[in-house]
């Protein structure tokens, strides 16, 4: 798991109780050694040549280990929205591109005999059951290198949030690769900046190419899953569902929950996103079918609507539409249902159709077999 000490605290403890609750051999890497809940974090950085450290990305690096969290300062937290270049301006996204060909050496010194390594965020949540069926049909042996297609440049490579799996082999490429190219590729890293694409790029001088994996692996979270989307080149209702991204502790330990019960109930299917919408995201809907201070990401604007009522009519009176939103003095609607997240008071109000949305749910119906994205 990678993380950062500017979100250590709030995000990695839910995972002690849920997602890394029953995995004998993990280890956390970050920008800062310390102790959270009796489990040692690593700072991934410590060992890096002292030259690269030298950089200007490095100042806040070089704060916190003289001051530890007595150094943090009060910009160091700000939420910057994310850009199509990330968040430039935020001291800890600047130094997180650099963790990622240190954290592949450092994970195989960890653990040398290990078949796979599943490199995941603070905010990422797995399947274990799944991912675990699902890594039984690769070839540990060979390198493999799976994860959610991305492309900046020439260079495609894995999402680093959505979580991403290498093949022991494939991590000793790159672990080998950095040994040996070490200024070069940090000289790489400065001049990039995501540190995810900077390991694909170096996977893929290796001879390791990506095992495209989308929608298995998301880098959406529950509220922007659009399980009925026909947009893209697959249709995620049958495929597996293992893993998501940019969820809050409360949205894992929810997860997680919902998996245990699961098994309880001796549902043992390993989990699709059919699934996932209908047993946890249509449930969620059905509760509360109109939600004040609620954006459910209905994107369709609707013209001669003047309040929420207006939209509801807008939307009953299409037949296809199962969701409406009233937000910033304007209406929206949409043909396919998501769950959305909540807003400022005032800001929006939702609503969905119910009988429609559970219409669409029994027209498509239980998978015949799970796909894999072979």
């Amino acid at each position: 798991m990678k993380t950062g000490v500017t979100e250590s605290r709030e995000k990695v403890p839910i995972h002690f109780k849920t997602t890394l609750r029953c995995i004998p051999h993990f280890v956390i890497y970050s920008d800062f050694a310390e102790e959270i809940e009796g489990v040692q974090i690593h700072d991934v950085l410590a060992n890096m040549d002292s030259a690269a450290k030298k950089n200007p990305d490095f100042d806040f690096y070089h704060r916190i280990v003289k001051y530890g969290r007595k150094g943090l300062e009060q910009h160091d937290f700000s939420d910057e929205a994310n850009s199509a270049i990330g968040k430039p301006n935020n001291p800890g996204w600047k130094l997180d591109k650099w963790k990622f060909l240190p954290m592949a050496q450092e994970a195989l010194q960890y653990k040398p005999d290990a078949k796979w390594f599943i490199f995941v965020e603070a905010d990422t949540y797995i399947s274990w059951p799944t991912v675990l069926t699902w890594l039984a049909g690769f070839d540990h042996t060979k390198p493999q290198y799976l994860g959610t297609e991305t492309q900046i440049a020439d260079v495609i490579f894995a999402h680093g949030g959505s979580g991403f799996m290498l093949s022991n082999p494939a991590l000793q490429r790159a672990s080998d690769e950095y040994t040996t190219r070490e200024v070069e590729l940090n000289n790489f890293t400065d001049e990039h900046w995501a540190g995810d694409c900077v390991l694909g790029k170096v996977l893929s001088h290796t001879g390791v190419n990506l095992h495209f994996t989308w929608p298995i692996l998301q880098n959406s979270n529950i509220g922007e899953l659009d399980e009925f989307t026909t947009d893209l080149y697959r249709k995620p209702w049958c495929f597996i569902a293992v893993g998501l991204h940019h969820l809050s502790p409360t949205d894992i330990e929810n997860l997680w929950k919902f998996e245990q019960k699961r098994w309880r109930d001796k549902n043992k299917r390993i989990l699709l996103h059919g699934d996932l919408f209908r047993e946890f995201i249509s449930p969620e809907i059905s509760a509360h079918p109109i939600r004040p201070n609620w954006n459910n990401l209905a994107s369709e604007e609707q013209p001669f609507a003047h309040n929420f009522e207006d939209c509801r009519l807008i939307c009953e009176t299409q037949k296809k539409c199962v969701q409406f939103s009233f937000r910033e003095g304007k209406c929206f609607t949409s043909l396919k249902p998501r769950l959305g997240h909540a807003v400022p008071s005032g800001d929006a109000k939702s609503g969905w159709i119910t009988t429609r949305i559970r219409d669409m749910t029994e027209k498509k119906g239980l998978c015949r077999k799970p796909d894999f994205g072979d």
